[in-house]
């Protein structure tokens, strides 16, 4: 299962918000040093309970997450 995602990043506040089809992700860290791509899955898996890596995207603000087994990741 894939998941389109627009990141936005240097928010006060965590939050997800879908609309329609794509994930509009806020982001407290800066996309230094792969800080945001970090807390984008660590996100997914605490407030959505998905296991998810990055599919297509790791330098783009529009990211393609793909939900995996634990096994996989």
């Amino acid at each position: 299962m894939e998941i389109k995602v627009q990141v936005k990043t240097k928010k006060d506040k965590q939050e997800i918000i879908k609309k329609n089809d794509i994930y509009s992700v806020n982001l407290k860290s800066s996309p230094i040093n792969n800080e945001a791509n970090k807390e984008l899955i660590k996100l997914f898996k605490k407030k959505l309970r998905l296991n998810v890596r990055i599919k297509k995207g790791l330098t783009n603000k529009n990211k393609v997450l793909e939900v995996v087994q634990p096994k996989d990741i």
